[in-house]
């Protein structure tokens, strides 16, 4: 019988959604810098400009914020759990930093519409 830690709690999650969010936006970056360097006129950055009003771009820019707000909670948990005392709160302050990612994106979701 083998042991397997149990990966059902909160930190688990944590860990998960920051470490997937760190490479989707290591994913992107390349993608980013391809797309900034075509844009080497006039006519092409106009061009780009009308096709990132399509909502298939809205949606996946709403992502990439999502991402983002994501990671950098993440981040500011692992440096809360690194250097601050911690205590029974912690699944709260988990949820609290889930809480506040999902609420940057979606409050760029509604603006971005």
């Amino acid at each position: 019988m083998s042991y397997m830690p149990a990966r059902n709690h909160a930190a688990y999650w944590a860990f998960a959604v920051h470490r997937l969010s760190g490479l989707g936006l290591a994913l992107f970056l390349p993608l980013h810098l391809y797309v900034l360097s075509t844009a080497v006129d006039q006519a092409a950055l106009d061009g780009f400009l009308d096709w990132s009003q399509n909502p298939l771009v809205k949606l996946a820019e709403t992502g990439l914020i999502i991402l983002l707000a994501a990671h950098l909670m993440g981040g500011l948990r692992l440096l809360a759990l690194e250097f601050l005392p911690w205590s029974e709160a912690q699944k709260t302050r988990i949820a609290l930093s889930f809480g506040l990612a999902l609420a940057a994106g979606l409050l760029f979701f509604v603006l971005a519409w």
